[in-house]
C-alpha cells in the first residue's frame, strides 16, 4: 500500500462536537487529529458550550487540538489561560472563518486584509506561550488572493507545527470553486509543514490534490467526512469500504450519537430532535431523498424513528 499522509477533521460549528467526535474515533477511525469548533470569548466571558465542549473527560479516545478565534490580544490570552488550565500543548488559532457577524469584527478571515492585525496577534501568542505549539487555519484571503501571500513571510519566520490552508476567499464563504492556483502559489513559497483542506469528498478528490502538491504535510476534510463518515479509512486502505458496512456503521454512529445526547441535553424531546436534524444534513447524500425530507420535517422522537428505520430498511 502507499504512503498516505494524515487526515484531520476539520472543526465545524453545530456538527463536530464532543459527542461526534468521540463516537466518530471509536466507530469509524482513519482520523490524526481532531480539531474543536473554535473557542471565542462572548460578554466577556468564554462561552459555555465551549467550556463543556473541550472537557478532557468528553474526548476520551480522541487526539484534539483545540482551536481559538479572537482579534485582541487581551480576549486570546483569556482563552490561552483556560487552554493551559485544561492541559493543552497544541492550539490552532482560526484566520479562516467566514461568518460576516465575526469577519466584520476582524475575527478570523477577516483579519486577513489586516497583516499588522494579524502580526501582533499571532508574535504576541507565540511571544507569550512559549511552552505551547502553534499552528494556523487560514484561507487565501478575504477579498483578494494576495493577502495569505503578504502574509507568508511572516508566517515562515514564526515557530508553527504547521498551517492549513483553504483555497477559497473569505467572502465566498463555501461557494464557488476551490481555487488550486492561489493554493499552489502560496504552496510553493511556504517553509512550514502545510496541509490542504477544501472539496474533499472522494478517494479520487484526495489523490487529485496530492499528485498536484506532493509536499503537502497533510490533508484537512469536513464536509467530506461528515457526508462520509469512512472517507479517511477509504483513503488509507486505498478502497472503499462496501455500502452495506457503511450503513452499518453509520447506524452506530447514530445510535452512540442520539444516546449521548439524549443523556447529555436538558432541552427536553425538542433539542433533542434538533441536534439530530442536524446530524443528518451531510450524512450520505445519496440516500433515500423521501426518507431524509421526513426526518428533517419529524417533530416528534416517534416520527423521527419511523423515517430513521424507513432510511435504513431503504438499504436493505
Amino acid at each position: 500500500m502507499s504512503y498516505t499522509l494524515p487526515i484531520h477533521f476539520a472543526p465545524l460549528q453545530g456538527y463536530t462536537d464532543a459527542t461526534y467526535r468521540r463516537a466518530h474515533a471509536h466507530i469509524f477511525g482513519g482520523i490524526d487529529t481532531y480539531y474543536t469548533p473554535f473557542v471565542r470569548m462572548e460578554h466577556g466571558e468564554i462561552r459555555r458550550k465551549d467550556i463543556r465542549d473541550t472537557n478532557r473527560e468528553y474526548n476520551l479516545g480522541v487526539h484534539l487540538i483545540p482551536q481559538l478565534i479572537a482579534s485582541k490580544p487581551d480576549k486570546l490570552k483569556q482563552i490561552m489561560s483556560f487552554f493551559i488550565e485544561n492541559r493543552y500543548k497544541d492550539i490552532n488559532i482560526n484566520l479562516g472563518c467566514p461568518f460576516p457577524m465575526l469577519v466584520k469584527r476582524h475575527n478570523g478571515a477577516g483579519m486577513l486584509p489586516y497583516p499588522e492585525e494579524v502580526k501582533n496577534l499571532l508574535t504576541t501568542i507565540i511571544e507569550n506561550y512559549p511552552q505551547i505549539r502553534f499552528s494556523i487555519k487560514l484561507r487565501l484571503g478575504w477579498e483578494n488572493t494576495n493577502e495569505c501571500l503578504t502574509l507568508l513571510p511572516l508566517l515562515n519566520t514564526l515557530p508553527l507545527t504547521h498551517i492549513i490552508l483553504h483555497p477559497r476567499l473569505g467572502k465566498q464563504q463555501y461557494k464557488g470553486e476551490v481555487n488550486l492556483s492561489g493554493f499552489e502559489n502560496f504552496y510553493n513559497e511556504c517553509d512550514k509543514p502545510l496541509l490542504y483542506n477544501g472539496d474533499l469528498h472522494t478517494i479520487e478528490d484526495i489523490q487529485t490534490v496530492t499528485e498536484r502538491f506532493p509536499k503537502l504535510a497533510g490533508l484537512m476534510i469536513g464536509r467530506g467526512l461528515l457526508s462520509n463518515p469512512a472517507l479517511a479509512w477509504e483513503y488509507q486502505q486505498g478502497e472503499k469500504l462496501p455500502l452495506k458496512e457503511i450503513i452499518e456503521k453509520v447506524r452506530l454512529l447514530h445510535t452512540e450519537v442520539y444516546n449521548h445526547y439524549k443523556e447529555q441535553l436538558e432541552g427536553g424531546e425538542k433539542q433533542l430532535l434538533m441536534k439530530m436534524k442536524v446530524f443528518w444534513e451531510y450524512l450520505l447524500p445519496d440516500s433515500n431523498h423521501k426518507a431524509k425530507k421526513t426526518i428533517h420535517k419529524a417533530t416528534k422522537l416517534t416520527d423521527y424513528w419511523i423515517a430513521i428505520n424507513n432510511l435504513f430498511s431503504s438499504y436493505k
